[in-house]
C-alpha cells in the first residue's frame, strides 16, 4: 500500500488490491445516494460566470440490476450478522433502489472493517433519506457496541418544505472497530451566547461563572465539617473540593492537604464567591478562552460553504474543510493514515494533507481525480509528493480504457491538459468533447477558450475540418485533436492553414493543433498564452503557511 495516493477505480476493488488489513486510522466516506435522477458532478465556470456544466458521473447508480444482486448474493452467502442483516432489508424494502444501495455498501463497509487498525475509527456522511438503513447496517458490520455518535451537522441555516419541516441537516455516523480506539478532545470557541448566559459574573481577574462547592449527601468524616462556620451537613451536603485547580498549581502534594486547608488555600487564590447572606459559599470558575467548549454531536458552529466561498470548487457535495478537519484532529494524530473512499474533490484528503496526515483517496471517476490533482497543487504546490495509480500510462492502457469506457477516456485524457469536459445532451452535440479557458489580456479579464475534441478511434483531415468549423462558429482562440492515432500529412496541412492566434503579449500559437495520446503520456502540452494561466478549474484557496500546522511543514 502506497500513502498518500490517489487510485481510480472501484473502491471494492482498490480496497481488496492495494490496501492491507490494519493499515488504516481513520475513515470517512460521504458515499453518493440518489434515488430517482443521474447523480451529478457540477463545475462551476472559473471565468466567474453563473452558469455550469453538467457531467453525467454516475447514471441511476444504485438500481437493482446484475451488479446489485450480485453484491447482494455473494455477501448474504457469506453469513453472519451482515447476511442476516440484508435479508431482513430484502424482506422489509423488496428489489428497490434502497436495497440496491445497501446491497453495495455492505461488502465496501466490510473491506473498510478489514483494513482499520484495532484503534481507528469510521465516520460515515450520509443524508436521513438512507441514515437509519445505514446505521442497522453499521452495526451489523462493526458491532452496535463500538457506535460512537450520530452527529447532527446544521449544513444549511433555512430550508423550507413543502408540508414538512424544512430539512437543513446531514448525519455522520461514528463508530470506532473496538473499544479501544484513538480520541482526542476538541475544543471549539466560546460563543457570545454561551458566554452570556453561562459567565454572568466579573471581578478585576475576569468573567467567571459559579459552581458548587459541596455535593450532595451528608458525610460524616472530615468533608462533612464546619468550615468558617459553613456546615454544609445542614443542608444535606457535604464540601467537595475541585482538586483540579489545585494540583494544576501545587501538584501531588494537595493529596496530603486536609479539606479545610484546600479551602483555605482556595479562598486566599481568590476563587470562592461568599454570598452576602449565610449561604454555603460557592466556586469561582474563570472564563478560560484558550480552551473554550468542548465539541458536541450536533455541530451548527461550522457553516456550509457559500456560493463566493474561496474554498467552493463548484462540487455540488462538497463539505467545508473545517468539517474534516474537525473529524481529523478528533480521531487520528500526526501521521496517521485517512482513507476515503468515495473522494469526490478530495476535501477529507486535502484536510489530512494539511493536518500533518498521511492519506488514500479512491474514486471511480477520472474526471474526480482530475480536480483533486489540481486541488492538491493549487493549495499545497506543485512540489506536493503523491501518487496517482489507475490512470493510464501507456499508449495499449490508454485504448484498453477507451474500449472498456469511452467516457472515463476522454476525461482522463482532458485532464491531462487542464482542460474539463462539457455536458453532452442529446441531439445537441456541438463537436466539443472539453473546454479550457486562459486568460492573457492586457488590462482586462476578459476570458479566451481552447476547445478539444478526443478521438480514440480512427481520425481523418475530415476530423480536422469539423474542428476548424466548431473553432469558428465558437469564436475560440485555439482548437486542439487529442487523437490516438499519428496525423496523417493532410491532417497536418489542414491544421498549418488555420494560421496561429497571436496574443497580447507578443506570442504566436497554432490555432489547430493535433496531439497525440503517446505525445501526452511522453509531457506535451497545448502551446497556449501562459503568462496568466489555466482558469478552467476554480483554484482551491492556497495553504498560507505552516504555522498554523506546525507539524506540516509547507
Amino acid at each position: 500500500m502506497d500513502t498518500n495516493t490517489l487510485y481510480y477505480g472501484d473502491n471494492l476493488e482498490i480496497l481488496d488490491r492495494y490496501v492491507k488489513d490494519e493499515t488504516v486510522d481513520l475513515v470517512y466516506l460521504d458515499p453518493p445516494f440518489n434515488s430517482n435522477a443521474s447523480y451529478n458532478i457540477l463545475f462551476g465556470e472559473a471565468d466567474g460566470t453563473r452558469a455550469a456544466s453538467q457531467i453525467k458521473a454516475f447514471d441511476d447508480t444504485w438500481q437493482w440490476d446484475q451488479s446489485a444482486a450480485l453484491a447482494y448474493k455473494k455477501t448474504v452467502e457469506h453469513g453472519g450478522p451482515v447476511s442476516r442483516a440484508l435479508q431482513s432489508f430484502r424482506t422489509f424494502l423488496g428489489e428497490s433502489t434502497m436495497l440496491a444501495y445497501l446491497a453495495m455498501m455492505a461488502p465496501r463497509l466490510i473491506e473498510l472493517r478489514r483494513v482499520m487498525k484495532p484503534t481507528a475509527s469510521i465516520y460515515l456522511h450520509c443524508d436521513p433519506t438512507a441514515s437509519h438503513y445505514l446505521k442497522m447496517l453499521m452495526d451489523a458490520v462493526f458491532g452496535a457496541v463500538n457506535f460512537r455518535n450520530e452527529i447532527i451537522w446544521k449544513r444549511t441555516s433555512a430550508h423550507s418544505g413543502s408540508k414538512r419541516w424544512g430539512p437543513v441537516h446531514d448525519i455522520i455516523l461514528y463508530y470506532s472497530k473496538t473499544d479501544n480506539y484513538t480520541w482526542n478532545l476538541i475544543y471549539q470557541p466560546y460563543s457570545d451566547n454561551y458566554k452570556k448566559q453561562f459567565y454572568r459574573f466579573h471581578d478585576d481577574a475576569g468573567q467567571y461563572r459559579l459552581g458548587d462547592l459541596t455535593g450532595a449527601g451528608t458525610r460524616t468524616g472530615e468533608s462533612g465539617q464546619a468550615w468558617r462556620d459553613v456546615n454544609p451537613t445542614k443542608s444535606g451536603r457535604h464540601w467537595a473540593v475541585p482538586n483540579k485547580v489545585l494540583k494544576e498549581k501545587f501538584g501531588d502534594e494537595v493529596s496530603g492537604w486536609s479539606v479545610s486547608k484546600k479551602l483555605d488555600i482556595l479562598d486566599e487564590m481568590g476563587l470562592i464567591y461568599w454570598p452576602p447572606s449565610g449561604e454555603i459559599p460557592q466556586f469561582k470558575r474563570y472564563l478560560n478562552e484558550e480552551i473554550g467548549v468542548s465539541i458536541v454531536d450536533v455541530i451548527t458552529d461550522i457553516n456550509p460553504i457559500g456560493a463566493q466561498a474561496k474554498e467552493r470548487l463548484g462540487y455540488p457535495t462538497q463539505k467545508p474543510c473545517e468539517l474534516l478537519d474537525r473529524i481529523i484532529s478528533a480521531s487520528s494524530n500526526p501521521g496517521d493514515v485517512v482513507l476515503d473512499p468515495f473522494c469526490g474533490c478530495g476535501t477529507a484528503i486535502a484536510a489530512a494533507q494539511k493536518l500533518g496526515r498521511q492519506w488514500i483517496g479512491i474514486d471511480i471517476t477520472h474526471l474526480a481525480v482530475t480536480l483533486m490533482k489540481h486541488r492538491l497543487w493549487d493549495t499545497f504546490g506543485r512540489d506536493l509528493p503523491f501518487v496517482v495509480l489507475g490512470e493510464p500510462v501507456s499508449v495499449p492502457d490508454a485504448q484498453t480504457l477507451a474500449a472498456s469506457d469511452p467516457y472515463q477516456f476522454q476525461w482522463w485524457a482532458l485532464g491531462l491538459v487542464g482542460a474539463r469536459p462539457v455536458e453532452k445532451k442529446k441531439g445537441a452535440d456541438k463537436g466539443i468533447d472539453g473546454v479550457l479557458y486562459f486568460h492573457d489580456n492586457i488590462g482586462n479579464d476578459a476570458t479566451k477558450q481552447v476547445v478539444l475534441s478526443v478521438k480514440a478511434g480512427h481520425t481523418t483531415v475530415a476530423h480536422l475540418r469539423d474542428l476548424r468549423g466548431v473553432l469558428d462558429r465558437e469564436k475560440a482562440e485555439i482548437g486542439v485533436l487529442i487523437s490516438m492515432e499519428n496525423p496523417t500529412k493532410p491532417m497536418r496541412t489542414e491544421a498549418a492553414s488555420a494560421g496561429f492566434y497571436d496574443s497580447p503579449w507578443g506570442s504566436a500559437h497554432p490555432r489547430l493543433q493535433i496531439i497525440t495520446i503517446e505525445e501526452l503520456l511522453a509531457g506535451a502540452q497545448i502551446n497556449y498564452p501562459v503568462s496568466r494561466g489555466n482558469v478552467t478549474f476554480k483554484k482551491a484557496e492556497k495553504v498560507k503557511n505552516g504555522a498554523d500546522h506546525p507539524e506540516f511543514p509547507i
